[in-house]
């Protein structure tokens, strides 16, 4: 297995993003944010979402996933990371990406968790890149490659033994 170097970032995560914490542009972490500010944040981007604007989608997933600014809704959270994965918003395929893979929100999904990585991979997002080595590694929704495997770690940084 090629060596990674040591990292703050989980494995399969957006970069500046952990399970239930998440930061915006700025890097402030969003849980350090009153929930009050999510909830105002949720009134504004819910009729952008709903009329179909891929970024506030991808945000709404990502509250409606955390319960930020309202109830945990993880119905929610699949329809609008997958719309917005579908429009090309590569966090939101990432994230499409681990809820197959965990089945979170969604039904476990080896394979679709593949193509997902693969999709934000392929933009140049070193989390999915990761993911995708791992995933051809370990042959999960993927063929056994190790040569891909190589490949996509080489990608996303890190170099061999």
């Amino acid at each position: 297995r090629p060596s990674r170097p040591a990292s703050p970032q989980p494995a399969g995560r957006p970069p500046g993003t952990t399970h239930r914490s998440i930061s915006d542009r700025t890097g402030r972490p969003w849980r350090n944010r009153s929930p009050r500010q999510f909830a105002r944040a949720a009134g504004l981007l819910s009729p952008l979402a709903d009329a179909g604007d891929p970024e506030a989608q991808y945000r709404m997933a990502i509250m409606a996933q955390n319960g930020l600014g309202m109830t945990e809704n993880p119905e929610l959270a699949f329809r609008y990371m997958k719309a917005a994965a579908e429009a090309g918003i590569g966090l939101a395929q990432h994230g499409l990406g681990f809820m197959y893979m965990e089945g979170e929100c969604t039904a476990k999904d080896p394979g679709q968790a593949a193509h997902r990585f693969r999709q934000a991979a392929e933009q140049g997002l070193a989390g999915s890149q990761t993911t995708l080595a791992t995933l051809y590694e370990e042959g999960r929704g993927v063929p056994q490659d190790l040569e891909e495997a190589r490949k996509w770690y080489r990608l996303a940084g890190f170099e061999d033994r």
